[in-house]
């Protein structure tokens, strides 16, 4: 329990000193994006701004690194990184509700936010991040 405690306090801590500011935008344009949604594609979304810290970089490292050998082969599963700048994905920033960092698996409308996981462990322990990311989308691939 206070391991958990202590994590979601360091997760926390480097969110935040990633510069993020935990404020939405609330006028967006819809339907800019030119992603293309297809419900059998499991999508990686790893989402930062343009400066980044040491796990930031970390995060988006292991997560591409992670889908790069463990799906090589399988068309089905797709890595992106985003810009939160790049204003043609702002119906995935709201879809998500992504205004800073964040790290996203999704298959359709089925998805989940591993953020906080993410920065916990990069930097630390990079295997539980690979191995979280590896069960998270086989239950998407095996939909």
């Amino acid at each position: 329990m206070k391991k958990n405690i202590l994590m979601a306090f360091i997760a926390f801590v480097l969110l935040a000193s990633c510069g993020g500011s935990g404020t939405k935008t609330t006028e967006r344009n819809k339907g800019t994006s030119s992603e293309v949604v297809d419900a059998n594609l499991v999508n990686v979304y790893y989402f930062h701004g343009k400066q980044r810290c040491k796990t930031c970089i970390a995060v988006g490292n292991v997560t591409k690194e992670t889908v790069e050998t463990a799906y090589s082969n399988n068309a089905n599963v797709k890595f992106s990184e985003i810009l939160t700048t790049e204003k043609e994905y702002e119906n995935l920033f709201e879809k998500y509700e992504v205004s800073w960092n964040a790290l996203i698996i999704a298959k359709g409308d089925d998805f989940v936010d591993i953020t906080e996981q993410a920065f916990a462990t990069a930097v630390s322990n990079p295997e539980s991040l690979t191995n979280l990311i590896k069960n998270e989308v086989n239950k998407r691939l095996n939909q």
